[in-house]
């Protein structure tokens, strides 16, 4: 077996960097969800009290694990395709076309929404921006935070989604074989 060459070992450091941070996710959102859900359910319908703060941080949370968890969707090709063109094209031409999105479309789109959201965090940190929703009023800047790293983490992933297709346009080769999922 060949030792993988420094191209390689790019994108499995990509890939592998994904999968870590879609597990670091899962541990720092999901039990404020679902603690969060639980608390609200035992208070309002056991208690007759119903809290302030879960809607929000319900709210919150599955919005950061929405987002967040989008690049690790990406890495295992669960994003949308059509597919009625793409089961026919040969590994060079998917390379070609999948190259041309995430050059042209994907990265770029990704760039602009990290601009963007970058300046709406900082505006909220600077202004100490709190939610208008109810009366607990939670600071908002943190989950403003979760929108630029969410597009940083596809950047990233699209960077090594992009040298896969490029691979197979080189090689003829698909690097990865993603299950085809019908819904």
């Amino acid at each position: 077996m060949r030792p993988a060459t420094p191209y390689i070992r790019l994108i499995r450091g990509i890939d592998a960097f994904t999968g870590f941070t879609c597990y670091l996710v899962l541990i720092l959102f999901v039990p404020p969800l679902v603690l969060s859900n639980v608390i609200e359910v035992i208070m309002r319908y056991v208690l007759h009290s119903p809290t302030i703060w879960a809607l929000d941080v319900t709210t919150m949370s599955f919005g950061a694990l929405f987002m967040l968890g989008a690049s690790y969707t990406l890495l295992k090709g669960a994003h949308v395709r059509t597919d009625i063109f793409w089961e026919q094209m040969s590994p060079r031409t998917k390379g070609l076309v999948d190259s041309f999105a995430y050059l042209v479309l994907f990265i770029p789109t990704m760039a602009v929404l990290f601009y963007i959201s970058w300046g709406e965090f900082m505006d909220s940190l600077q202004l100490g921006e709190r939610s208008s929703t109810g009366i607990w009023r939670p600071i908002l800047w943190p989950f403003r935070f979760v929108i630029p790293l969410a597009c940083a983490l596809l950047i990233l992933q699209g960077i090594s989604e992009l040298m896969k297709s490029l691979w197979a346009v080189r090689t003829g080769v698909l690097m990865t074989e993603h299950e085809k999922i019908e819904v």
